[in-house]
Order: structure tokens, then sequence, then C-alpha cells
């Protein structure tokens, strides 16, 4: 039986302070309202961080929230974020740690980015979008700022975003339409990196997906091997990329652990997308994939905690 007490990380989880939340359009539908309420509610996202539901939360600030739609985010505006969020986490301190959202796409100011936020903001991580236009991250103009943050040894959460032109085609298929979307892009940043090299020239780089890049992760680890994918891409997979559990599906959640190891799959809930209690769903998701104690605790907050040194 899984220890009811077991310690819960959440990764995967955004937060917006009120004040820099630019004008978006307004919600559809109520749940998209109440996902927008719920974005910039502090003690929501506080909420059950006493071991209640969750231990720790990792939060981060979608640069969709607060950029033009197809436009790069403004540096002051990405530093301005960033001050915020690193206030933020240090007046929640055990509560709370940050990942600093960076423009991977705008060069050397990226990795300026990247270093402040290690140096002078004391945050853990990073958070960049999956791909900017046509660019994904093995673009030269993303290179800067990921050779900085694996120089730094920081995690890089790679993001979904909603993709200009799939976005739409998928639009008359609803929710599951956009998931799939955003799916294909995270996955297909994955597979640019593995592809393009980018792990070969930065041997220390970590990085983060969501579980929609569940296809990418697939096809890496089925097709891996010459003359089918450069050489070496499963092996590169394990030592560098990380999953989360979203959505809490045992079937999921079993397969990324076989495919990745259960050292490099994080708790990870997509809050408040997903908004509802954690603790009760990822226990049940945990002992139907027969994970064993120790993997559990891997999952749950080892790992987050070993990535983001904050043991």
């Amino acid at each position: 039986m899984s220890d009811p007490q077991l310690q819960l990380v959440d990764f995967h989880c955004h937060h917006v302070p009120p004040d820099l939340l630019t004008s978006q359009p307004q919600p559809d539908t109520p749940a998209a309202a109440r996902t927008r309420r719920l974005l910039t509610d502090l003690d929501a996202l506080l909420h059950g961080t006493d071991g209640a539901d969750v231990d720790q939360r990792v939060v981060s600030i979608p640069a969709e929230q607060f950029a033009p739609a197809g436009r790069p985010p403004a540096a002051t505006q990405l530093q301005r974020n960033n001050d915020c969020l690193a206030e933020l986490v240090q007046r929640h301190r055990g509560r709370l740690l940050g990942l600093a959202t960076v423009d991977a796409f705008s060069g050397t100011g990226g990795a300026d980015e990247v270093r402040r936020a290690h140096r002078d903001l004391g945050l853990r991580g990073i958070f960049v979008e999956s791909a900017q236009g046509d660019l994904l991250l093995d673009a030269p103009q993303a290179q800067p700022a990921l050779e900085a943050a694996a120089a730094l040894r920081m995690p890089v959460f790679v993001h979904p975003i909603n993709p200009t032109g799939l976005t739409e085609r998928m639009a008359p298929f609803g929710r599951l339409g956009q998931r799939f979307a955003r799916g294909t892009v995270n996955g297909a940043t994955l597979l640019a990196l593995l592809e393009g090299g980018t792990f070969d020239a930065l041997p220390d780089l970590q990085i983060v997906v969501t579980t929609l890049a569940i296809g990418g992760v697939l096809l890496a680890s089925a097709f891996g091997d010459p003359p089918r994918l450069r050489a070496g891409t499963a092996e590169a997979l394990r030592r560098h990329v990380y999953i989360d559990t979203m959505g809490f599906d045992a079937a999921l959640i079993r397969a990324t652990v076989s495919l990745l190891g259960a050292d490099h799959v994080l708790l990870g809930s997509d809050w408040p997308i997903d908004a509802a209690p954690i603790r009760a769903r990822a226990l049940a998701a945990f002992a139907a994939a027969g994970l064993d104690d120790a993997e559990q605790a891997l999952i749950a907050h080892g790992n987050a905690r070993r990535l983001l040194a904050a043991g």
C-alpha cells in the first residue's frame, strides 16, 4: 500500500501575479474563465502546500500569458516577471520553487537572463517555449540560452505552445485537438534536440517535457537506432530528457517509466489547467502503474528536488 504521507513536489504549475497579466482574449467557456481566475490567485496556488495535498509547487509564468500572440516577449517584461517570481518564491520558501521564464530564441539576451536568474534571483531552473515561429530549440538562436543553462546545470522546462497552422486545423476537434497540436510541437522540438546533435554538444543539458510530448518520446525510443534515427538517440533520451505525469494516467506513467526510467519522470499536474487535488490521484495512478516504493518516491519528489538542487 502506498504511503499516504509520501511527499509530493508538483513540477508543472503556473501563476501570473495579477499586475503582470496583460490583455488576452476573454475566456469563452466557464472552465476557461475559472482557469484564468485561478492563474492569478495566490491563495489558491498555495492551498494544500502544507502537505495536505502537495508539499511544494514549482512555479512558472508562461510567456503566452503576457506576450502579444505570435510575437516574442520583451526582454524588460521577462526581467520584471522573473523579479516578481523570485520575490514570491523567497516570500514562500519551503512551499514554492521557481523557474525563470526565458526567451530561448533571443540569442545572447536569453543566455544573459539565464545567468541573471541563477546569479541574482536564485531561481533554480528555466522555462522556455517549445518553438517560436518556424524555429525549434535546435535553432542557432536558442543555443546561447541552452549553453548557459547546461553550464549552470539548470534544468530547462520545455513547454508546449499553440503552433500556428496546426492549432487552427485541429480547432474543430475541441480540447483534444488543441492538446494534440500543443503536444506535437512539444514532441517536435524534443526530436529536433535529439537529432540536431544539441545533446552531443551540451552533455550537461537536462530538459523536461510534458506528457503531451509522449509521441516524440515513443518515436525516439522505438526507432532510435541507425539508419532510422541518429545513432545513440535512445541513449541520449534516457540521459537528458525528463517527462511529467500530466493527466495522472497509470498506463502513460508506466510507459514513461519503462522508456526513460523512474529517475526521469516528474510529478506534474499543469495547475491551474488541472486544479483538482493531486494526492489521491497520484497515489492511485502509481499503484495502478505497478510502481514500487522507491520508484514512487523518485517521481513524487526525489527527481524534482535533485534537478532543482532543492533537497
